[in-house]
């Protein structure tokens, strides 16, 4: 049970332990509630089904728990949108290596299309993460990406708007919106608004920023239409939002911008990359702290 020790916000008292049982949950606000119960109930003492009711987003971050979970030893069986989950498992230890992170990669996949060549290893070409969809939509958009079982490398391209569907990879939205902003025509983006319940409203906080550096762009309840230009407005100030891949979004949108822009609190990034900007610069990126 929880409890809300003031008006819906921290802190929050947790009693357990958690049972097993038949749990309902919709499947277009977070997977992470999804994907934190799956973790859990197979250890309970009896048999669980999860029921998402309705289309669930972000799929690629389940199966990719799915995958794991099954290399450890968890056996979940999934039917449609239920998940029969059997109690009293135990989880195996194994050795495994971990995939590079398309979420992150996904900036300087970006960034060489804006920018120059990068060149990106350690990442799986086969992977299930959702994220790794950024090189169809870069593809998409008119970029030149060569993936081998090596490497993924991005060269610089002009980019056209299209539409991009962002309801399985919520994620890449920032960085998406920063693309578009830069790419000729219009680019629709649709099925965003699980963005409005991030670390931020990215949603509004790219539209604020971007805007700022005089990107043309129509603001809509779950989502943008993104007219492009050719470069960014410089000598103007940011603000991350308190959010990670804003932060990392507008840094890389500097590389398009006349002038040096100033973000305020880039530390924001150490939530999930706290290397960004050691691999800015090595990538010649000028950085005045």
């Amino acid at each position: 049970t929880f409890e809300y020790l003031e008006e819906k916000n921290l802190p929050l008292k947790v009693k357990g332990p958690l049972k097993a049982g038949n749990y309902q949950m919709p499947g277009n606000i977070s997977s992470q509630f999804l994907t934190g119960l799956l973790y859990a109930l197979p250890l309970v003492e009896n048999d669980s089904i999860i029921e998402v009711t309705s289309p669930l987003e972000s799929k690629g971050y389940v199966d990719l728990t799915l995958d794991v979970l099954k290399k450890f030893g968890i056996n979940i069986k999934v039917e449609k949108n239920k998940y029969f989950i059997k109690g009293n498992q135990t989880y195996h230890p194994q050795t495994t290596s971990v995939e590079g992170d398309f979420s992150q990669a996904a900036f300087w996949l970006v960034a060489g299309t804006i920018g120059q060549k990068i060149t990106l290893k350690g990442l799986n070409k086969d992977s299930l993460q959702g994220d790794k969809a950024i090189i169809d939509f870069i593809l998409k958009m008119g970029g030149n990406i060569e993936v081998t079982s090596e490497s993924i490398t991005v060269y610089p391209a002009k980019t056209f708007g299209t539409t991009i569907d962002l309801g399985q990879t919520p994620d890449l939205g920032p960085i998406i919106f920063v693309l578009a902003a830069l790419s000729e025509g219009t680019t629709h983006i649709k099925n965003a608004s699980r963005l409005r319940i991030k670390e931020s409203d990215r949603l509004k906080a790219m539209y604020d920023e971007l805007t700022k550096l005089g990107a043309k762009i129509e603001l809509l309840e779950d989502g943008m239409n993104i007219t492009g230009i050719n470069h960014f407005k410089g000598n103007v100030t940011l603000n991350t939002h308190g959010d990670h891949r804003i932060a990392m979004a507008l840094s890389i949108a500097s590389i398009k911008a006349d002038g040096p822009i100033e973000l305020l609190n880039p530390e924001v990034v150490n939530k999930s990359y706290p290397t960004f900007f050691d691999e800015f610069e090595k990538l010649n990126g000028i950085i005045n702290k």
